[in-house]
């Protein structure tokens, strides 16, 4: 990423920055865009599985489903907690303040929904008034999100937010207590890393410089793991 592309999201950030006098070019370790390639061959009829579901009460009130986006081979997958009003009615993730805010926190280290990230939500319909999703909502919606990670094998999850660091690392620690150390997630023991939610940050722009920190934490997880491509 050019220097002033990414002074300009950490200043989104609300983080102090300083520009050495040799910038490197390279980032080594950084996730790599993976070549145009078809998905695996359950992309697209668990899309179209989403799509059509009635397994709880939000299909109901939902307005349209919101599977996720970006590619579904990257390397880096965030997961937030459910839609809100705005993806319900785009049917994407992370739109309006929070979205722009998070692909921000992305660009900060190297990354792009576009190129090297796939972005989705432990649910796929928005919860009435935005209210915490209900457990038996997680428990309908929690096969399609493992089917996801089954396909896209990414190398690291990056869950933000209370709501789905707790529902997927299964416990009620506080977030805060969630931080700073990789978690593993699923049967492929993939390694995942808290932060907080977008949204929240917005509330919250004390909170912005820790969840920088949360973010250098899992760069250079990533670096220091996946350098060699493996």
């Amino acid at each position: 990423m050019r220097v002033g592309s990414r002074l300009q999201y950490l200043d989104a950030l609300g983080i102090d920055t300083w520009v050495p006098r040799a910038a490197r070019k390279a980032v080594p370790g950084q996730a790599r865009s993976a070549p145009a390639a078809a998905p695996s061959p359950d992309w697209l009829p668990l899309q179209a599985e989403v799509s059509g579901c009635v397994k709880c009460g939000l299909a109901a009130t939902r307005t349209r489903t919101v599977f996720g986006v970006g590619n579904p081979h990257a390397d880096w997958l965030v997961i937030g907690e459910a839609p809100g009003a705005e993806e319900d009615r785009q049917g994407r993730p992370f739109v309006g303040a929070a979205g722009k805010l998070l692909d921000a926190m992305l660009q900060a280290i190297g990354l792009s929904r576009e190129e090297n990230v796939f972005v989705a939500n432990m649910l796929k319909c928005r919860p009435p008034g935005n209210r915490d999703p209900k457990p038996e909502e997680v428990a309908a919606c929690l096969p399609y999100l493992m089917r996801q990670i089954a396909a896209i094998k990414p190398k690291l999850i990056l869950a933000v937010g209370r709501i789905a660091a707790q529902n997927l690392l299964a416990t009620d620690v506080p977030l805060g207590r969630l931080r700073g150390r990789v978690h593993r997630f699923g049967p492929l023991s993939t390694a995942l890393i808290v932060t907080y939610h977008p949204a929240y940050l917005l509330r919250s722009p004390a909170e912005k410089r820790k969840a920088w920190e949360d973010l250098k934490f899992a760069r250079d997880f990533f670096r220091n793991t996946f350098a060699s491509g493996s």
